[in-house]
């Protein structure tokens, strides 16, 4: 059983977040060959507040 796990920034409409779900998962049983029904898909959104880049978090990069 396939299990993919992405890691967002917070703050995407959750259309989005459906559509990464079904897209990841027909694209995982695709090229794996597993079916649809095997496949779990976990989104976990981070707090732009505990996201950095270079040494800087992303919610200070944004006010910029």
């Amino acid at each position: 059983m396939p299990i993919v796990h992405i890691h967002l920034l917070e703050g995407r409409p959750e259309e989005k977040i459906k559509e990464v779900i079904r897209e990841v998962t027909g694209t995982i049983s695709t090229v794996l060959g597993s079916p649809k029904e095997n496949v779990r898909v976990i989104v976990s959104e981070v707090p732009k507040s505990h996201w950095g880049v270079a040494g800087i978090p992303m919610s200070d990069k944004q006010r910029k």
